[in-house]
C-alpha cells in the first residue's frame, strides 16, 4: 500500500505563487461584462452528475482561474489523498487510523481489507441488523411493555448522531408516510428540550435510540438516563425495559449496564467519525422513518457521488470545483465567511449539517505533522432557508461589505406544489444569484428615478442608497428531486468538497480535538457549582460566575 504524503506548506507549491499573480490580474474582473462578452459561459462552466446540476459561471473566475486552481490540486496532492482515503489508509494522523465513512455506502460484494479484516463485512452485518429491527417495528412486530405497536421514536444523541439523521429524516419527510413511525430528536442538555420532545409522547409505543460512541457523553447520558425515569414514571418496567431501549455504542458493556440487551445494540467504529456517520446505524432513525429501501437509496446516491470524485477530471469534479473555488475566495480574495441559501423548506437544517462537517473538520490551526498552518483555515459557515432569508440577512450579501460568497441549492421538482409556489420559489432563487451578480449601478438607479418623476435634488438623496455593487460570486446546484439518492449525492458532495480542502490546507479533517477542553473545563466548573468546593476557580471571571449562580440559583 502507498501512502500519501502531503507537502510540506501549499503556498510553496507553484501554482500557489502563480494564482498569486493571477488575483492581482483579476483585480478589476467584472462578472456582468465576462457574461456579455462570452456567450458560452454558462455552458463552459457548469456541469452534473448524480441527479445534481451546477452552474458556477456566477464566480469570480476566468478559464485560467479554473485551470490554475485544478493544477493546485493536483500539486497538493488531492488525488492521492482521495485514493489514500477510500483505501483505508490513516489519513486521520493525529489518532493514527482511517476515515471510512465512505465504505458504509460502498455495495454488497465488495471488499475492504484493513489490518487484515474485511471491514465490508462489518458494514453489510449492520445493514443486516438495521433491515431486520427496522422491518420488525414496522410491521408491529415489536411491540411496548403493553404489547402496543411502536409509533414514536426518540433519538438521543448530540452532534454528529443528532445533524445528520435530523437534516435526513426531516428532508424526506414525504417519504415517511408509509413506516407510520414519527422520529423524535434529543440533544440539548437543557431541560427545556426535554419537556418539550416528550410531552406529547405515550411511554407504552415510544422507543429510545442512546447514540453515542462512548455511551459516555454527557449530554446524552444525562438525557438517556432522564428518558429512562420518564419512561418508569409512566407504567414501564426495568423488565421489560428491552421493549423501549436501543444503543448505538462501540461501548457495548456500558450500554448492557444501562439495562439494553446485547442484541440491541447496534456497532459504531473508531474510523467513522461522528460527523460523517449518518450513512451507519447511526442512521437507524432515518431508516425507522423512510424505511430501508430508502435508506440504501440514500447510500447509493452518496456511493454514487463518490465513484464522481474518485474518477472525473477535476475540471469537471463537482467536489473538487466547490473546494477550490472556496480556497479561491477564502485564501486570495480574504472571505472569512460562506453563506449556504436550500430553497426548499425540507433542507432548513441542511445548513446546520453543513457547519457541523465543516467547520468542526477544517477548524484548524496546525497541519497533519503538528506544525502551524501558514495560510487561512476554516471559514464560518451559515445560512439558511432562501426565501426567508430574502427579509432578513440577504441584504448584507448584496449591499454590505464583506464578501460573502453563497451556494443556493433548489430542487426542480418540489413534493408538495401549491397553486404556483414552487416556480415563485425557483424565480427567487435565481433572481437572488443574478441580482449579486449583477447588482444595480448608479447610473441604472439615476435612470429607474427619473423615469418614476422624482426630481433631481431627490434622485441626488436617494440614489446612493440604492447602489447595489454587484460582482458578488455564488454557486447554484439545482437538484432533479429532493430524493433519498439525491439527497445522498448532495451530502457527500460536502463531505468530499470539506476534505480536498484539509488536504489543501494541509490539515486533518478527522479530528476534533477543539472540543474536548471545554467538556474537560465543565466538569471542574459543575463540582464547584454543586459541591460549594473552597477552591477557586483558576480566572476571576469564572469563579465570579459561580458565585453570582449559587447566590441566585433556587434548585
Amino acid at each position: 500500500m502507498s501512502h500519501y504524503q502531503q507537502p510540506l506548506d501549499v503556498t510553496t507549491l507553484p501554482s500557489w505563487q502563480t494564482l498569486r499573480e493571477h488575483r492581482q490580474m483579476m483585480q478589476g474582473f467584472n462578472m456582468r461584462e465576462a457574461f456579455k462578452a462570452d456567450p458560452r459561459r454558462f455552458e463552459m462552466f457548469s456541469t452534473g452528475s448524480c441527479g445534481l446540476f451546477l452552474d458556477y459561471s456566477k464566480n469570480l473566475i476566468t478559464s485560467r482561474t479554473r485551470d490554475l486552481l485544478v493544477e493546485l490540486a493536483r500539486e497538493a496532492g488531492v488525488e492521492q489523498a482521495a485514493r489514500a482515503m477510500f483505501n483505508g489508509e490513516p489519513v486521520n494522523a493525529s489518532e493514527r487510523r482511517p476515515a471510512l465513512h465512505t465504505a458504509l455506502r460502498r455495495p454488497m460484494g465488495d471488499s475492504l481489507i484493513v489490518d487484515g479484516r474485511n471491514l465490508m463485512r462489518d458494514v453489510h452485518g449492520a445493514l443486516a441488523q438495521m433491515t431486520d429491527i427496522v422491518g420488525r417495528i414496522h410491521n408491529h412486530l415489536w411491540r411496548g411493555y403493553n404489547d402496543k405497536p411502536i409509533t414514536d421514536v426518540v433519538n438521543i444523541g448530540i452532534g454528529g448522531s443528532f445533524l445528520g439523521p435530523q437534516l435526513v429524516s426531516e428532508a424526506l419527510l414525504p417519504f415517511t408516510q408509509q413506516s407510520g413511525v414519527r422520529c423524535h430528536y434529543l440533544a440539548n442538555i437543557d431541560g427545556s428540550e426535554f419537556r418539550e420532545v416528550m410531552a406529547n409522547l405515550d411511554a407504552q409505543t415510544t422507543l429510545f435510540i442512546v447514540s453515542s460512541k462512548s455511551f459516555g457523553t454527557l449530554e446524552t447520558l444525562k438525557n438517556a438516563q432522564a428518558a429512562r425515569s420518564w419512561y418508569l414514571s409512566r407504567g414501564g418496567s426495568e423488565e421489560r425495559l428491552y421493549r423501549h431501549f436501543i444503543a448505538v455504542t462501540s461501548n457495548a458493556q456500558a450500554a448492557i449496564d444501562f439495562g439494553i440487551l446485547e442484541k440491541n445494540i447496534f456497532p459504531m467504529w473508531d474510523w467513522v467519525g461522528g460527523r460523517y456517520s449518518l450513512w451507519s446505524a447511526i442512521g437507524l432513525p432515518i431508516a425507522l422513518a423512510i424505511g430501508m429501501s430508502n435508506f440504501k437509496d440514500l447510500l447509493s446516491g452518496a456511493y454514487a457521488m463518490d465513484q464522481h470524485f474518485l474518477h472525473q477530471p477535476f475540471e469537471s469534479n463537482m467536489p473538487v470545483l466547490l473546494a477550490l473555488l472556496g480556497i479561491w475566495y477564502h485564501n486570495f480574495w480574504g472571505a472569512e465567511s460562506y453563506a449556504f441559501l436550500p430553497y426548499d423548506h425540507h433542507l432548513r437544517n441542511f445548513v446546520k449539517h453543513l457547519q457541523q462537517m465543516d467547520m468542526e473538520s477544517n477548524g484548524k490551526s496546525v497541519r497533519q505533522d503538528g506544525s502551524a498552518v501558514s495560510v487561512g483555515t476554516g471559514p464560518v459557515i451559515w445560512g439558511g432557508v432562501g426565501c426567508n432569508g430574502q427579509h432578513a440577512y440577504h441584504q448584507l450579501l448584496h449591499q454590505g461589505t464583506p464578501l460573502i460568497p453563497a451556494d443556493f441549492i433548489v430542487p426542480v421538482v418540489n413534493h408538495n406544489p401549491v397553486a404556483d409556489h414552487h416556480e415563485w420559489l425557483y424565480a427567487n432563487c435565481l433572481s437572488q444569484s443574478q441580482a449579486l451578480m449583477l447588482g444595480k449601478t448608479r447610473e441604472e438607479v439615476e435612470t429607474e428615478l427619473r423615469d418614476g418623476g422624482m426630481d433631481e435634488q431627490a434622485i441626488q438623496r436617494l440614489a446612493p442608497h440604492k447602489v447595489v455593487p454587484g460582482n458578488r460570486p455564488s454557486n447554484t446546484l439545482v437538484m432533479e428531486s429532493l430524493s433519498p439518492a439525491r439527497l445522498g449525492s448532495l451530502i457527500a458532495l460536502y463531505e468530499h468538497k470539506v476534505f480536498v480542502q484539509s488536504v489543501i490546507w494541509g490539515i486533518n479533517a478527522f479530528d476534533q480535538w477543539g472540543v474536548e477542553l471545554g467538556k474537560d473545563l465543565g466538569k471542574a466548573v459543575y463540582q464547584r457549582l454543586t459541591r460549594y468546593e473552597n477552591d477557586n476557580a483558576e480566572d476571576a471571571s469564572t469563579q465570579g460566575l459561580i458565585d453570582y449562580f449559587r447566590g441566585r440559583h433556587r434548585g
